[in-house]
Parts: structure tokens; C-alpha cells; sequence
């Protein structure tokens, strides 16, 4: 399947820095717009996905972060909202859709428990330890408060890794492409 990376929004965009609206009713549009995150997760061959990157304003969020050609376990959350991030501080080497051609080392939590809706209106619980899930978790619910993976760095490490985004986005970068780390 070729990537439609059309949707994606890219930075610097300042949608990517706005606090998003929560849902309050789970309407037909949501759920379309639930379908169309996951639909360009997976085209853009990401683990995960915030409306406010296809530029909705909204609190919701999807992830896969085991997916494969077969088999699918998609999580929709709506509203989500982190109750605990604690246990050690890991590491991990991060890539974002709205960011192409680069991967940023970032620190948080190993162990995360976030409470959310899922297309049936009921609260779920999620949590993860030390594994993409706890990473993914993180990231994906900070773009929904208008932080992204940059903002997670030091001014001259930010500097550095807006320079080199800007330079892959020059060189062709597409929502999906990571650099090695």
C-alpha cells in the first residue's frame, strides 16, 4: 500500500501546539475520524496517531504498537487522560509522523496508567511498563495538550534536531521516515 501521507500534518504547523477540545458526545463523526486516523497509522506504518495531527482538534488518540500484515489490535481513546507516570525514568528513541527523517532520545516513565473512552463510550484502563506501549501512550497524549517530542529537549538539543528535520524535509522526508539511532 503506497502511504496517503496527505493528511498528516507536518511541522512546524501550530496546530501541533494547541491545547485540543475534549468529546463530549461519540458521533458518527467521530468514529470517522477514528477510521481515518488508524487508516493513515497504518499507511504511514506508525504505532500510533493524535487527531490533532490529521489537524482535528479533538482528544483522541490511536495506537498499534504490534501490529503486523495479518493482524491488527488498534486502541481507539477518546478524552484519555494519564492517572499515573511513575517508575523509572527510560530512554527511548522516538519518531513522530509530524516530524519526518528524524528520531529524538527522550526520557520519561517507565510505567503508565491512563483512563480513557473507547468508541463505545465506556472507560477503559490502559496500562503499560517498560515497553512501546508506556512510550507510545505518552507521546501520542502530549501532542492532544499541545507538546510535542521536541519540547521534551533542551534548547540546544531542540535547536539541533529542528536543523535536522528541516534538513530531511528538504531532502524528501515523508510522515513515516525515521532516521537511525
Amino acid at each position: 500500500m503506497h502511504p496517503d501521507t496527505e493528511d498528516i500534518v507536518v511541522a512546524p504547523d501550530e496546530r501541533l501546539n494547541t491545547e485540543c477540545a475534549s468529546i463530549a458526545e461519540i458521533t458518527p463523526e467521530i468514529r470517522e475520524l477514528a477510521e481515518r486516523m488508524l487508516e493513515d497509522m497504518y499507511a504511514t506504518e506508525g504505532c500510533g496517531l493524535a487527531a490533532p495531527q490529521v489537524g482535528e482538534l479533538v482528544q483522541m488518540v490511536v495506537i498499534d504498537v504490534d501490529y503486523t500484515d495479518k493482524k491488527r489490535n488498534p486502541y481507539v481513546l477518546i478524552n484519555p487522560e494519564i492517572i499515573t507516570a511513575d517508575g523509572e525514568e527510560r530512554e527511548f528513541p522516538e519518531g513522530c509522523l509530524s516530524f519526518p527523517g528524524i528520531t529524538v532520545r527522550i526520557s520519561r516513565p517507565s510505567h503508565v496508567v491512563v483512563h480513557a473512552l473507547n468508541l463505545d463510550g465506556e472507560l477503559m484502563r490502559y496500562e503499560a511498563e517498560n515497553n512501546l506501549m508506556a512510550v507510545c501512550l505518552q507521546h501520542e497524549i502530549d501532542h492532544l495538550h499541545g507538546v510535542t517530542m521536541l519540547d521534551h529537549l533542551r534548547p540546544l538539543k531542540r535547536a539541533a534536531k529542528m536543523r535536522e528535520f528541516q534538513d530531511a524535509l528538504a531532502a524528501g522526508a515523508k510522515p513515516g521516515d525515521t532516521d537511525v539511532e
